[in-house]
């Protein structure tokens, strides 16, 4: 996407107060390394708030600072870019407070600490942290799970989908691949079928993933995970095992067929 389009398309969120968080960091993000905003004039700072406050949704707190610290250098006087960290942590306690998610969470590991193997437990609390956006801390409640019920592939699944929601797609991309080997055996069979439930949910992931990286091969993995080797074979493949399940003659398989095609483009 050209800076101009990424411009455009921030703009129009703004507008219509749109809280696509991560497509606003990942475009927010080009625009703030080429200095772009300086293209929008005095919409430049609402572009630095904007981008602020989506980067805290998705916890890139490196994006946060870079913006604050240049909010701050243009309104040295301002109380909303200069206020005091102390008044600051005040104010976002007095909140904690009255947030019983918080109370929710305390109780919740005071009690896993004491009954560890409690799957459904550490799923609520995954569950719990992903509502208030706190996707770190939610793949770590979820890595608890993937070592007490290592055999579950759906729970791999939910840990895959939770890290790409977070960003990192390098540990997506391997979760989802680690899904695949768990459902499908043997995709070399000569008597192989097309993909189904959650066989055919973990190819779209490494699709989608693949997708990324391909277009991108330096996304930020905050987890340290590299990106697999031979990327485009895995992208290839994933697009064959997609478009295998929408080429059956089941109707309403068949229904999506059209829109999945046109989604796949060329690389199909």
């Amino acid at each position: 996407m050209s800076l101009s389009s990424a411009l455009k398309t921030l703009a129009n969120y703004r507008a219509h107060n749109t809280r696509a968080s991560q497509d606003v960091v990942d475009k927010g993000s080009i625009i703030l390394k080429s200095n772009g905003a300086r293209k929008l004039g005095d919409d430049s700072w609402a572009f630095l708030e904007q981008l602020a406050l989506a980067a805290i949704d998705i916890g890139r707190l490196d994006v946060v600072d870079e913006c604050l610290k240049r909010l701050s250098d243009k309104f040295p006087g301002s109380p909303r870019a200069t206020q005091s960290p102390e008044t600051v942590m005040k104010f976002y306690d007095a909140l904690l407070a009255e947030d019983s998610a918080n109370a929710t969470v305390d109780e919740l590991c005071t009690y896993l600490d004491t009954f560890y193997n409690d799957i459904e437990g550490w799923l609520e609390l995954a569950d719990i942290y992903s509502s208030c956006n706190q996707y770190t801390q939610s793949l770590q409640a979820l890595s608890h799970v993937l070592l007490l019920a290592p055999q579950n592939p759906f729970h791999f699944l939910r840990f895959a989908e939770t890290a790409y929601t977070a960003g990192d797609i390098p540990l997506a991309i391997k979760m989802c691949l680690v899904v695949v080997d768990m459902t499908e055996r043997d995709v070399s069979s000569p008597h192989e079928t097309a993909a189904t439930g959650i066989s055919i949910r973990a190819w779209w992931g490494v699709k989608l993933c693949a997708r990324r990286l391909l277009a991108n091969a330096a996304l930020p993995s905050t987890s340290g995970t590299p990106a697999p080797k031979n990327l485009r074979l895995i992208d290839e493949l994933a697009t064959e095992r997609v478009m295998a399940t929408y080429s059956v003659t089941d109707k309403q398989t068949a229904q999506g067929r059209d829109a999945v095609v046109g989604w796949m483009g060329d690389t199909y």
